[in-house]
């Protein structure tokens, strides 16, 4: 770790934001985080390197911290990997396995790990003002690193060229590393190759296109086949955005399409606004326009969300940071803040003629040794009917997540709604509410408990959602501070951050306005 800064690490939290602390999802254990980077899988363990301020628990002193999982659900968390310094931040960017050794810094019994970094640079750097790709190498298997003499190793004498995203492409011009990173605030995606990591030619650019109000982050790139169909592949290109995000702030947007190697070209289903919704003019067109853009995710907190490479038998899994900049450095936590989505496994599907991603949560176990996760079965129900009544599920507890599953007929309740960590008076509770008439997903936390924080932070989101044969399909991850909903198989999900009172436990399932019935409800604890 850099020993240029005097700042001493946080104290110890003060007892009454501890039980904010999730159970199942990633925090650092006294400091503040945010994008993930570097996301990666080698020798048995996943690799999260994330934005880390290690002297403080807001955004800052830019480096790369570290944690490992072997079930994407439990992690250990480990010194500062690659650490700011006098001259440089080390901004968001990516990891690599160099198989081949194309980089060099590979040893003769094992490939190095490569990070593909972004240096923000400081005044005391010549290159003071920009930002510029840089290269730091492991051959330890990721728990050591060693920045390359030979950074940065791609400039553009820009001040906001960041976020390299790199992978191993093979296509009809050969084999190839590409970057994929962004010029921020241009609303641009940009392309590049290389055969060794260190000498980088441009290919194209990308964009401004869809959501455009705010800067782009956080790129990535990756192919899937549809429905699991390997004559039928296309490339997805996530881009995150902010602010401008369709729920307020930051989110991520995707585009669905074809990558020949050099250039991305997107669907014309993915295409909401060719120019990009600020070239509306018309707020109300903008508003709209942004409703039809495809979203990561239609709640407030989920941002930066990247992938990790080299995962066996082609599986795709993406993590996101759960915040959002409009109120990320006020959340009421500390001397940790901020955390981590759920690891989520991400497919295409086909959709009235389109390729639509598709999300589930990453539970536990482990699907390379057929582990299960340690999960206890605390509610079950079939073939309930609700009419104008609620059903009281097993209250929030302590030191675990709740994964509620349902499937319910709605029938003809005008109204289906889950009342969650609500306090015994009713003044307190965050509400998912579905209204089968207004063919939208709610969820709403202006009295989920402590809100005043920011003005910003009480809000109400929602997400389009069509039920397919009238059954509405839940899946939803109740943990100490958040919720996220992956609603219909994942096809539409919701994420907010929530901060209840210490009494507020309580989950209830209502119905009103005529019958509706629970087909399958299951409710379990998972730590």
């Amino acid at each position: 770790m850099s020993t240029f800064l005097d700042a001493a690490r946080p104290e110890t939290p003060p007892a009454e934001t501890a039980r904010f602390r999730p159970a199942i999802h990633f925090t650092a254990r006294n400091t503040w985080l945010n994008d993930p980077n570097g996301l990666v899988f080698h020798d048995g363990l996943y690799h999260l390197f994330f934005q880390n301020n290690p002297y403080g628990n807001v955004w800052g002193n830019m480096s790369w911290g570290h944690a490992t999982s072997r079930d994407l659900l439990h992690w250990t968390e480990h010194p500062v990997a690659i650490a700011c310094d006098e001259s440089e931040d080390i901004f968001s960017g990516s990891v690599v396995v160099d198989h081949g050794n194309t980089s060099g810094f590979s040893t003769a019994d094992a490939p190095a790990l490569v990070a593909i970094y972004t240096s923000a640079y400081k005044a005391a750097s010549e290159h003071h003002g920009t930002q510029a790709q840089s290269l730091a190498y492991s051959t330890d298997a990721g728990m050591t690193w060693h920045k390359y003499g030979g950074n940065p190793v791609l400039a553009r004498n820009s001040a906001h060229f960041r976020d390299p995203k790199v992978f191993r492409y093979e296509g009809g011009q050969g084999t190839c590393w590409i970057m994929v990173a962004v010029e921020a605030q241009h609303q641009k995606v940009v392309f590049y190759r290389s055969d060794d990591l260190k000498t980088w030619d441009f290919l194209s650019d990308f964009g401004p296109m869809n959501a455009d109000q705010g800067e782009w982050e956080c790129p990535d790139l990756f192919p899937l086949a549809v429905d699991g169909d390997p004559d039928n592949v296309k490339w997805v290109l996530i881009v995150n955005v902010n602010p401008g995000a369709v729920a307020g702030g930051s989110g991520g947007q995707y585009f669905v399409g074809q990558f020949d190697g050099t250039r991305f070209v997107p669907d014309a289903s993915s295409v909401a606004a060719p120019a990009g919704v600020s070239a509306l003019g018309d707020p109300a067109a903008a508003a709209a326009a942004l409703q039809q853009c495809l979203w990561l995710d239609w709640g407030r907190d989920c941002y930066a969300s990247v992938s990790f490479s080299n995962v066996p038998e082609g599986r795709r899994i993406m993590i996101g940071w759960m915040n959002n900049w409009d109120y990320a450095n006020q959340l009421p936590t500390a001397p940790w803040r901020s955390s981590m989505t759920l690891a989520r496994e991400v497919r295409l599907t086909a959709a009235d003629g389109s390729a639509r991603l598709v999300q589930q949560p990453v539970l536990g176990g482990n699907s390379l040794t057929g582990e299960q996760p340690a999960s206890k079965k605390l509610m079950h129900a079939d073939n309930l009917g609700l009419q104008d009544s609620a059903l009281r599920l097993p209250d929030a507890e302590r030191g675990s997540a709740q994964v509620i599953k349902a499937e319910i007929l709605p029938g003809n309740a005008r109204r289906i709604e889950f009342r969650l960590f609500a306090s015994a008076d009713g003044s307190e509770g965050t509400i998912l509410r579905f209204e089968p008439d207004g063919s939208r997903l709610v969820l709403d936390r202006r009295q989920s408990g402590e809100s005043r924080f920011h003005a910003k932070f009480a809000s109400v989101e929602s997400a389009p959602l069509a039920i397919e044969d009238g059954v509405l399909r839940l899946q939803i991850v109740v943990d100490h501070c958040s919720v996220e909903v992956f609603a219909q198989g994942g096809t539409a999900l919701l994420t907010d951050l929530v901060f209840p009172g210490t009494e507020a436990r309580e989950n209830w399932l209502s119905a009103a306005g005529g019958p509706a019935t629970i087909l399958q409800l299951t409710v379990s604890a998972l730590s």
